[in-house]
């Protein structure tokens, strides 16, 4: 029988590339192994935070500001255990809570432990002869890029590089790679990676540089991969990367090495840097703030998926740039890029929207700037107008948006999860200026509970949100003291998301992939759908908004599409879930 110095003893009489190979496929088998335990996870927290009801103990938790979700229900039934004494109950609560029943002196033991192991294994790697010749298994950055992006990987005559796709076009994955590559050089060096808006950084940048460590073949042994403050940096060389916020970049200077002299800049969406910066002038002060002092090579890198409008900001800086001895242009799409690396799920999302709007697809997959049509929503058709087909919902949406003289609304949808739709149910409308009869707050309140009653007694449902209008702080106050009357079903009041851009962009997706449907109900809605369109003097200065007018139930239909996305998002094609 094999025993375990058989094993060591087979082990030590291989070469150090066969070693290489079987660590090899033992990394991969264990990485197959996370990603599935990653996706079973993902899965358990989309199932956790459902909407679920139990008789008596859903309606305490609604009235608590709750949501009935499985996991405050499954919290409350772990309470109930412990209160009857159960001592596992108990235990399992003190541990979620971050208490513990180890002394200070068990505590104390286990970090010695690990301090203990840490060392050990620090002084192993220290010592190990092969060491050196591992890192040399580095892949060629050339082998985890796309062919078309070779030559801006090699450009150093250029100090503006700027790199622009549809989606899935990999621009993101390849400043990874190059941002990695750069601090892995002999070369003394640093790089800055700055987003408009600094919160976006750790799940969009920060996240792709740590993924390129694995594409490249490295280890992230051989990195300090810091998170308050973003850093990562290289064991060996000492080099960095920085991440910040453009409003931050005086923090970000502050703690710069000056003996790493800057040698990259990546600038990721800048589409941002235009929309709520001040464009050019913001990328100039970038661009003076990183390259003083440096005497040798330096370059900024500009990402970004480039608007439908021509005349938005960025595509005229853009044409500006293409001009200039210094700067260079690349465009890529999706169809530059080995199926292999996008997968075919996203390949049948690209194909889906070709064969349905291929308008848009030019836009969303091949990142062409096709121009704004006048009417918002194009797409809506007879095809969307149809009857609620469930006969029950356990979760009702309503979009409320609020006006005085102007017309007040609710707009009501159902998410049906068998026929994976969001479905129009209902709507109210009241015009104050078309009916000469003003409504005060309370009597709108008044007016959407019995807007909410019919809707339970139709479809039996016992859980709605309701997404208001931010600035009808009144209207909700009152909505949420006659919510608390009321004890057959739950109503959830929430601040509607106001974000016009994202909003009309996620309408106009669920339009075009029919997942949404609006019942002849709403003809308000219906009509407005029709009618809804871009101010022209917006389209011409670059900077699209709607116009102003006859536009309360469109408002509404996008705060209810808004609130209820992290649900009817999963409806939607896997390519088309994620902005």
């Amino acid at each position: 029988m094999a025993n375990y110095e058989n094993i060591m003893d087979a082990n030590n009489k291989r070469t150090p590339s066969e070693r290489r190979e079987l660590a090899r496929k033992a990394g991969e088998a264990s990485g197959r192994a996370r990603r599935r335990k990653a996706a079973l996870r993902d899965t358990m927290n989309r199932c956790l935070t459902m909407q679920a009801h139990v008789e008596g103990l859903s309606d305490v938790l609604i009235a608590d500001g709750g949501e009935s979700t499985y996991e405050e229900i499954i919290t409350m039934a772990m309470i109930n255990q412990a209160m009857l004494g159960d001592v596992k109950a108990y235990n399992a609560i003190m541990k979620v809570v971050g208490q513990t029943d180890k002394s200070d002196v068990d505590l104390e033991e286990q970090v010695a432990k690990i301090q203990l192991m840490n060392a050990q294994k620090e002084k192993v790697q220290k010592a190990d002869p092969e060491s050196e010749e591992q890192e040399g298994n580095a892949k060629d950055p050339h082998d985890v890029i796309i062919p078309e992006l070779w030559d801006i990987f090699d450009d150093q005559d250029h100090e503006h590089q700027i790199v622009t796709s549809g989606r899935a076009g990999t621009k993101s994955s390849f400043a990874g790679i190059l941002g990695i590559s750069t601090i892995t050089s002999d070369e003394p060096a640093a790089v800055v990676v700055l987003r408009k808006r600094h919160n976006k950084l750790r799940k969009t940048v920060y996240k792709e540089m740590i993924r390129a460590i694995g594409r490249l073949g490295m280890s992230k042994d051989d990195f300090d991969i810091g998170v308050s403050p973003m850093e990562i940096r290289h064991k060996k060389t000492g080099n960095v990367i920085y991440f910040s916020g453009s409003d931050s970049i005086d923090d970000t200077k502050g703690i710069i090495d000056e003996d790493k002299p800057i040698r990259l800049v990546i600038l990721d969406e800048l589409t941002e840097f235009f929309e709520v910066g001040e464009g050019e002038e913001e990328l100039t002060n970038i661009e003076a703030t990183f390259v003083r002092g440096n005497d040798e090579f330096f370059r900024m890198l500009y990402l970004y998926n480039p608007p439908k409008n021509p005349n938005a900001p960025i595509n005229v800086w853009c044409q500006k740039m293409e001009l200039r001895t210094d700067a260079v242009h690349k465009h890529i799409d999706y169809r530059d890029v080995p199926i292999s690396w996008i997968g075919k799920k996203l390949l049948e999302s690209a194909e889906l929207l070709k064969e349905t709007d291929f308008r848009l697809y030019r836009w969303v997959w091949l990142g062409e700037c096709i121009g704004v049509d006048d009417l918002i929503y194009y797409m809506f058709s007879e095809n969307h107008r149809k009857e609620p087909e469930a006969k029950h919902y356990k979760l009702i949406g309503i979009g409320v948006d609020y006006g005085q003289q102007n017309a007040t609304t609710y707009q009501a949808g159902g998410v049906n999860i068998n026929k994976r739709k969001l479905e129009g149910l209902r709507e109210f409308y009241h015009s104050g200026r078309d009916s000469g009869k003003q409504k005060s707050p309370s009597d709108y309140a008044k007016e959407l509970i019995e807007f909410t009653d019919i809707l339970h007694e139709k479809y039996s449902c016992s859980i709605f949100y309701v997404f208001i209008d931010p600035s009808a702080k009144g209207l909700a106050e009152e909505i949420k003291r006659l919510a608390m009357q009321t004890r057959q079903y739950g109503i959830v009041i929430k601040d509607a998301d106001n974000d016009v851009s994202v909003g009309i962009q996620r309408v106009q997706k669920c339009l075009t992939y029919q997942i949404m449907t609006v019942s002849e109900y709403q003809e308000n809605l219906i009509r407005e759908l029709g009618t809804y369109e871009y101010d022209p003097k917006s389209i011409e200065s670059g900077k699209e908004k709607p116009m102003k007018i006859d536009d309360h139930c469109c408002d509404a239909w996008r705060y209810l599409t808004m609130g209820l996305w992290d649900k009817i998002k999963y409806f939607l094609p896997a390519g088309e879930r994620d902005e």
